[in-house]
């Protein structure tokens, strides 16, 4: 395999990308715990464009080898009427949900296809993803299944936590809530040569979107 080569879209530039990533996304998901089809994929792309005109700071990290995309992350700042945390079971405290537009970056999506895991791409890509961020914290949800379970050690190696349960809508499952502080101002780990394995975080914002959060 060829030297992975990393590349970071902001804003409108995320735009026409998606056709360079939605093979490796498809791939991805359609194994557990995920097990997306046709219909599934038909409401990721959807919601990846609608959330490319409405979310504030977006930005899309792809991973390519030989020019083939082998993952991808992508992200955006939280609006202040954002519903990311009312999807909570258990209510959070009013500062910790308040949010300014300008406070905490969510982790959407972070992928990496199986014949390229372990070799730190994951860790890479979430590395370019929150580089240069001015944010206080970054959140992502994450599948609680044995299947997920590189996924979850990645994440925590890089000092995400937990902070409750999410269900973001009566069909979805119930996904771990992950934050990481950054008011310390210390790099994010995942900048250094981690191996995460795969580190598909499942978090989905579209799941966001359909609560009743005034967001779009």
């Amino acid at each position: 395999m060829a030297e992975v080569t990393y590349e970071r879209y902001e804003g409108p530039e995320a735009a026409g990308q998606l056709d360079a990533f939605l093979p490796a996304y498809e791939e991805v998901y359609a194994d557990p715990p995920y097990c997306e089809g046709p219909s599934d994929v038909a409401e990721f792309i959807e919601h990846y464009r609608r959330q490319l005109d409405t979310r504030p700071g977006f930005r899309l990290v792809l991973a390519r080898d030989a020019g083939e995309v082998v993952g991808f992350t992508y992200g955006y700042r939280l609006p202040a009427d954002t519903g990311w945390w009312g999807n909570l079971l258990e209510p959070m405290p009013a500062e910790f949900a308040r949010e300014t537009g300008e406070r905490t970056f969510a982790v959407i999506e972070l992928a990496v296809r199986k014949p390229w895991r372990r070799r730190g791409i994951a860790a890479g890509l979430h590395a370019l993803l929150l580089g240069g961020l001015a944010v206080e914290r970054v959140t992502l949800t994450m599948r609680p299944e044995p299947e997920a379970a590189p996924a979850q050690s990645a994440y925590a190696a890089w000092d995400y936590r937990k902070v409750g349960e999410s269900h973001p809508w009566p069909e979805a499952p119930v996904y771990d809530a992950m934050v990481l502080d950054l008011r310390a101002g210390s790099t994010p780990r995942g900048s250094d040569a981690y191996t995460s394995g795969t580190s598909s975080s499942g978090s989905k914002e579209k799941n966001t979107t359909r609560a009743s959060s005034g967001a779009p």
